[in-house]
């Protein structure tokens, strides 16, 4: 009987999300009321409040599905591949994959998460266990692979892959091309740029240059 009510407390809470998402989609973020989203749910407004306190969770919970989406998708690069351009390139197009069926409706969160006391702002203490996971995500990019670079970047890289990754959802969130095209071309023609820069990182000449980024981002987060 506990399994059962587990599985039909999932199950309501699957539909709010995707009840809210319509009805953002169709009325607007702000116009969608917390009332409008329980009824068209089919469930009591205190029962929608019972599984989410605000539609800022609703969004959040979006954010958190399509980052185990994300996770699962890299999953057979990440085992197939150990080079370093292959399997950024791989991580990032699963995300891509991931992102493109909701690219309809991308911009109107766009205009909330940029805000910068939003906790839909990626950089929010609310998207904390979204960005944690997307980050470990390039963690295993970066410790999986044959990588051989200076052990105090090597930290670093993780958290600057997951920022240049946030540049391609930024532009795929302005990009109209058809099936995002535009984008897949950003990642393809980038990645290679971006396995330069980070082979470049061993050159005797460019280690102090790396050592004074390492300096710099650990700086900022202080």
């Amino acid at each position: 009987m506990t399994e059962t009510k587990a599985v039909k407390s999932e199950q309501t809470r699957a539909l709010i999300v995707q009840t809210a998402l319509r009805l953002f989609r169709e009325l607007g973020y702000e116009a969608t009321t917390m009332r409008a989203i329980a009824k068209e749910a089919g469930v009591s407004v205190g029962n929608a409040y019972y599984y989410f306190g605000s539609k800022e969770e609703l969004i959040q919970a979006y954010y958190d599905e399509l980052q185990d989406e994300h996770v699962a998708a890299c999953r057979a690069v990440l085992e197939a591949e150990t080079e370093f351009a292959a399997r950024l390139l791989g991580v990032l197009k699963a995300r891509v994959d991931t992102m493109v069926p909701y690219h309809q409706f991308a911009g109107k969160f766009f205009k909330f998460a940029a805000e910068p006391t939003s906790p839909l702002n990626p950089f929010s203490a609310e998207s904390g266990p979204a960005r944690d996971s997307a980050v470990a995500i390039y963690h295993e990019v970066v410790d999986g692979s044959d990588l051989k670079i200076d052990k105090e970047f090597r930290k670093e890289l993780p958290e600057l892959l997951w920022l240049y990754s946030m540049g391609i959802v930024l532009y795929w969130v302005h990009d109209s091309s058809p099936g995002c095209r535009k984008t897949y071309l950003l990642v393809d023609r980038t990645v290679p740029l971006v396995n330069r820069m980070v082979a470049m990182s061993r050159i005797p000449g460019f280690k102090s240059v790396t050592r004074e980024l390492v300096d710099i981002i650990r700086d900022v987060r202080a």
